[in-house]
């Protein structure tokens, strides 16, 4: 995977970055954990510059939680969750993922998109509970975008270090890419083969239907 990575750079340049940035916004098994810090790694050989590569990272991550709030925005929490449970074991997003969003949303209002953009698991899908509130998309987009960018240049400053003493790491970067990619891939598989759509799916609905 780290190969497959390290093509699109190298083919695409920054603009693979964004387009990496963006599919693992939609389709979560592609992770920025590896994206970033080898295109950090690539920048610290000279390769590409480090702002450009923060930058497309950011506007990619950007782009591609905008679907989410607008899946959320017009689809609202009843059918936002209905989706999840039917079409959800492949983007490994349950009506108990969407009740999770949900409540970290409610009890952190619109931080939650700022500080929700720097925690793993709830990266993606904060957008959703904000689509579902209508949170102004100015202040969506404003929020995501300081967000994504803390997180994506920590990333990229991460494997700009190892960039700086490739020599010594070079031997060690695609094996340990490897190794996460396996762990993330196994994770995902476990997902697909656990999925239950059957909890949290009928929750939410009278409280989706008041707001109707």
């Amino acid at each position: 995977m780290d190969e497959f990575v390290r093509s699109i750079m190298e083919n695409f340049g920054v603009f693979g970055i964004g387009m990496l940035m963006f599919l693992e916004n939609v389709f979560p098994p592609i992770p920025s954990e590896l994206i970033m810090p080898l295109a950090g790694y690539q920048s610290a050989k000279g390769d590409m510059s480090i702002y450009a590569v923060i930058a497309s990272g950011t506007i990619g991550s950007l782009l591609g939680v905008i679907p989410w709030y607008y899946a959320g925005h017009y689809l609202g929490e009843r059918r936002m969750k209905r989706l999840a449970a039917r079409h959800g074991r492949w983007l490994t997003l349950s009506p108990d993922d969407v009740d999770r969003a949900n409540l970290w949303f409610r009890q952190k209002g619109a931080r939650a998109v700022l500080f929700g953009r720097l925690v793993p698991a709830v990266r993606t899908l904060i957008s959703v509970p904000a689509g579902i509130a209508h949170m102004p998309m100015p202040r969506f987009i404003a929020y995501s975008a300081i967000g994504g960018a803390i997180w994506t240049a920590f990333l990229t400053v991460l494997g700009f270090l190892l960039g700086q003493n490739y020599a010594v790491v070079e031997a060690y970067v695609g094996p340990v890419s490897n190794a996460i990619i396996v762990v993330i891939l196994a994770f995902y598989v476990y997902r697909v083969v656990t999925f239950d759509p059957g909890r949290g799916a009928g929750d939410g609905e009278a409280g989706d239907e008041a707001r109707r």
